[in-house]
């Protein structure tokens, strides 16, 4: 099973933490390579368009519909 590794960013000037596992922050950077942009960035653009959705499922909701239209 693979333990959640934390990343702090700063989001509408507020640190915040999300939890995530491995394989999750692995397609999110590469999303961020792609798109030219960091992945504080990325995370914001994903806070913005989550709904009522946790940050972390949301995040992770981005990273499996990046795979399924890559």
């Amino acid at each position: 099973m693979a333990m959640l590794k934390k990343r702090s960013v700063q989001l509408s000037g507020h640190a915040t933490s999300i939890a995530l596992e491995p394989e999750f922050w692995a397609v999110l950077d590469e999303m961020a390579r792609q798109r030219g942009s960091s992945l504080a960035a990325l995370i914001a653009a994903v806070d913005r368009d989550r709904g009522d959705r946790p940050l972390a499922s949301a995040c992770r909701v981005a990273a499996l519909e990046h795979l399924r239209v890559r």
